[in-house]
């Protein structure tokens, strides 16, 4: 059984058409035609997708199939896109400590507070918050910015520096990344 769910929202019709094609298909077919039962089914699914007639505000995850007719085809394609762009998204964000890491937005985000990030401070969190052990200065020069350990630089000290320093002006944080003496590690 598939993991994908497709919930027709209000639109019994297509509902009838996905009912006749449903073998044909990779994904589950709910119908809903109220809210309370629409929030009740995304409470327990991970992977959903809400089509209707017209955009509802309340809800995520929602293709408007408002542009009738449509090739059966087409509109199959449609959906499997909008499954994609789904999965993109929710693998986009990664939990470090309290935070979400958004790697597309890169953005570092808690309670309602983004830190912009640059690609090598993103990569420094993710290569960081990778380790259980604490990461040296040479194996940081070497893995995420793809220096030789023998070119004597200040590159990665000065870069943890400064992204501390954005995460303590941000999120009052200054425990985010802690020095060991073996290297740097979050905690």
């Amino acid at each position: 059984m598939s993991n994908q769910n497709l919930i027709i929202y209000k639109f019994s019709k297509l509902y009838q058409i996905f009912d006749e094609l449903r073998l044909d298909l990779n994904f589950n077919i709910i119908f809903v035609s109220d809210e309370n039962s629409l929030n009740e089914t995304i409470k327990k699914l991970h992977n959903y997708l809400i089509i209707s007639n017209k955009k509802y505000l309340n809800f995520n995850h929602q293709f408007v199939l408002d542009n009738i007719p449509i090739n059966i085809f087409k509109l199959i394609e449609k959906i499997n896109i909008e499954f994609l762009k789904i999965q993109f998204n929710i693998q986009s964000e990664v939990k470090v400590k309290n935070y979400i890491i958004n790697l597309n937005s890169r953005e570092m985000i808690m309670n309602n507070k983004n830190l912009k990030l640059t690609e090598k401070e993103i990569n420094t969190i993710t290569y960081l918050s990778d380790s259980n052990e604490p990461v040296s200065i040479n194996e940081l020069e070497e893995k995420v910015w793809c220096y030789q350990s023998d070119i004597e630089t200040h590159t990665v000290e000065t870069h943890i520096y400064r992204l501390r320093k954005k995460i303590l002006n941000t999120f009052d944080d200054d425990n985010f990344i802690i020095s060991e003496k073996n290297g740097y590690k979050i905690k």
